[in-house]
């Protein structure tokens, strides 16, 4: 008989040292709350409770034992939780805006954390700029800083590290990597931090030749945090449109590359560049980033009400489906007003998402892939019934069992976004201010954690027209859909808890 209170134990102990690391990161809105003379309250309270509540768990009495698959799924889902409440607390503090409410600062900490980008602020020029900061960090830490830190901290205990990565990375078995993991885990935290730098470099560069004055060194930083990351938090209301073509131009490597797998890319970086330019993902996924913009373009071109130069409608119709493809929820310009083609083109992007083992979110294009060969052999056996032609992805077969969840777990995920988008109808009714259209732009666009959505959560709008209820539940999609549905739903099957 399993000791189900061992179990505990050993998920708390390691939530309980995410939670200590994590008054690491307060400390940088701190210190901008020192520079800039703002009250440091929000975040020394945030630190307080983070580290009371870290320690009390790792002190709780008894062993905390092995950590398996099962508690791994149970601290994978807490992390993550936990994680988001207390990046709640310095906007709650802060009591500024419609942040003051309990509900809303937690949806703009759990949007920030898993890099959804969704936001309620309706007036930014009443938060502080440490507070405002604080939106960045979390969206840093969100888009590989803190699977990277737990993936390290896991793979000391087994199979636990494994299966984060399995659940972030998509690949099968990756509890079979040698214990050189953790080392694995540095060198993809040194290339999320010196993509970081560069950005940073390349923005408040730009800024310095004079081809973008508003990209002050805070801006640029604000901007790099959330970009690398594919996440797109903005201190400016009017995203990265409030900058010069220039900075547009130099943000979209960042996404795409943010959206590309980091292992390839390290694989790139140090002298196998042709594993990533022989990769069939990221074909596909490029592939996906060039069809979508040549749609939008041709919109954009054929549509009387906009007025773009052809350097214009190139710029803004790549720009927005890149953000939206992977993810990340930046916006050059308002494209709610574009026509209804160029939206549902956008629309049907926040389901593709970035390659697996990337900072993206949303279904992500090695599913896809898998599921579009699998259904083209389909139909070649239905002609060919005696063929035996296994799928293959870069000239490897894809296993059986690993297509079958891929199905699967586009079933679930078409099955949540609808029921989803049913709670947003129904509870939007109430106040009369979201459509059919509307409503299913803000459910895909929480749930598969894109940002911005259609009508007045559009790109340089705001989710606080929905209802606070409506705002509640979106606050547990962005949760579930970050971790992948699986480590949350796994919680409520009696196996679980009882095997």
């Amino acid at each position: 008989m399993v000791d189900v209170r061992v179990d505990w134990r050993a998920s708390l102990d390691l939530t309980g040292r995410v939670l200590i690391y994590l008054a690491g990161p307060l400390s940088f809105p701190l210190a901008l709350a020192v520079y800039y003379g703002e009250s440091l309250v929000p975040f020394l309270a945030a630190i307080a409770v983070t580290l009371l509540v870290g320690l009390a768990m790792r002190e709780l009495p008894g062993d905390p034992g092995n950590l398996g698959p099962r508690e791994a799924f149970l601290a994978v889902s807490l992390i993550w939780l936990l994680v988001a409440a207390v990046g709640a607390i310095p906007f709650y503090v802060a009591g500024t805006g419609i942040l003051s409410h309990p509900v809303d600062a937690m949806f703009e900490a759990m949007s920030g954390l898993t890099t959804t980008g969704a936001t309620v602020l309706l007036d930014f020029s009443v938060h502080s700029k440490s507070i405002l900061m604080w939106r960045q960090v979390l969206q840093w830490l969100g888009g590989l800083g803190i699977l990277i830190l737990v993936t390290a901290v896991l793979s000391e205990l087994g199979v636990g590290g494994a299966q984060l990565m399995e659940t972030e990375t998509q690949t099968r078995n990756v509890n079979k990597l040698t214990p050189r993991i953790s080392q694995t885990a540095r060198l993809l935290w040194g290339l999320y931090v010196a993509l970081t730098t560069l950005a940073i470099a390349v923005y408040y560069g730009l800024h310095l030749v004079g081809l973008a004055p508003n990209m002050g060194l805070y801006n640029a930083v604000a901007h790099a945090f959330t970009s690398v990351s594919t996440a797109g938090f903005s201190p400016e209301p009017e995203s990265v449109g409030a900058f010069s073509p220039v900075i547009q131009w130099a943000v979209i490597p960042f996404m795409l590359v943010g959206s590309t797998s980091f292992v390839l890319l390290y694989f790139a970086i140090n002298g196998d560049p042709m594993r990533l330019l022989r990769n069939e993902e990221f074909h596909f996924y490029l592939g996906i980033v060039g069809v979508g913009t040549a749609l939008v373009v041709t919109a954009l071109v054929f549509d009387p009400s906009t007025e773009y130069g052809t350097e214009q409608a190139l710029r803004h119709a790549l720009f927005n489906i890149a953000s939206i493809v992977t993810t990340t929820g930046y916006a050059s310009v308002d494209f709610d007003l574009w026509s209804p083609a160029a939206k549902h083109v956008l629309f049907l992007c926040m389901f593709i998402g970035g390659m697996a083992g990337s900072t993206t979110c949303s279904i992500k294009t090695l599913r896809w892939l898998v599921a579009v060969k699998s259904l083209k052999r389909g139909l070649f056996t239905s002609i060919h019934p005696e063929a035996v032609r296994p799928v293959r992805i870069s000239g490897k077969s894809v296993d059986e069992d690993a297509i079958r969840d891929t199905f699967a777990y586009l079933l679930l995920v078409l099955i949540i976004f609808f029921l989803l988008t049913v709670v947003v109808v129904v509870d939007g009714a109430r106040s009369g201010t979201v459509s059919e259209f509307e409503a299913m732009s803000g459910a895909a666009s929480t749930f598969l954690n894109i940002g911005p959505a259609f009508g007045d959560a559009g790109p340089y709008g705001t989710y606080a027209s929905y209802p606070r209820s409506t705002r509640f539940v979106m606050i547990i999609m962005m949760w579930i859909g970050r971790i992948e549905i699986i480590p949350v739903l796994v919680l409520f099957t009696k196996a679980f808890w009882t095997s």
